[in-house]
């Protein structure tokens, strides 16, 4: 079986979508929405679902339409002063079997005009779960360091200082501020819709593992 891809008509949709963010020019484009983005990226979820288990067998892809691993491209703007209704960019996370009883780390593929890339780890960690990881990081420095080896963190959310808890001296005193451990692989838009994308994501994702599994140990979870 050859593994579907994406083309380039995908960022043409979104950079037209955020040039006429409105349901008028959406509900007239929903043909293309569902040709050029829905079905690519529903197909990518479950051709990568085949490749996940050697990963990881504890996360999971969901390749239904709605409330899977594809996010919904429909913005939430009842609290927000950006009332456009749509997302401009196509999110995929490959999240942990158990994400629903515990804050885990998980797999993200990010599809956005001239900004694509692969994330693993967690992003915007609650308080317990961030408290959790800098302890496992203030106990096993070295671990840490092996597990961040030969990737690139992603510049998030930090504290301004180092919480109270812990050493404000210590070698990964920076690593401590963090509300963010996730690492990222960035990715062309050239690269992201030539054949063979499915495998350059799954090696990036592979490289995340020892991260991943720092993680998954910091907050109690099987990787």
């Amino acid at each position: 079986m050859t593994d579907r891809e994406f083309g380039p008509e995908l960022f043409a949709f979104l950079r037209e979508l955020k040039d006429h963010n409105d349901r008028e020019w959406f509900n007239a484009n929903k043909g293309r929405y569902e040709d050029d983005l829905l079905e690519p990226a529903l197909a990518f979820i479950e051709d990568f679902g085949l490749r996940l288990p050697n990963i990881s067998p504890h996360l999971v892809a969901d390749a239904r339409r709605q409330g899977g691993s594809l996010f919904r491209i429909y913005r939430d703007t009842r609290f927000a002063k950006d009332k456009s209704p749509y997302k401009t960019q196509a999110g995929i996370y490959f999240r942990h079997e158990r994400s629903k009883e515990a804050y885990s780390p998980g797999l993200y593929l990010h599809l956005e005009p001239r900004n694509v890339f692969a994330g693993g780890g967690i992003w915007h960690a609650d308080t317990k779960t961030a408290h959790a990881i800098r302890t496992a990081i203030a106990a096993d420095p070295d671990g840490w360091s092996e597990a961040k080896r030969g990737v690139e963190l992603a510049q998030g959310e930090s504290l301004k200082r180092v919480p109270p808890a812990f050493d404000r001296d210590h070698p990964h005193a920076d690593d401590l501020r963090r509300k963010d451990f996730a690492a990222i692989e960035r990715f062309t838009q050239k690269e992201a819709t030539t054949a063979g994308f499915l495998d350059r994501y799954e090696r990036a994702c592979v490289s995340f593992t020892p991260l991943m599994r720092f993680l998954c140990r910091a907050v109690g979870v099987r990787y």
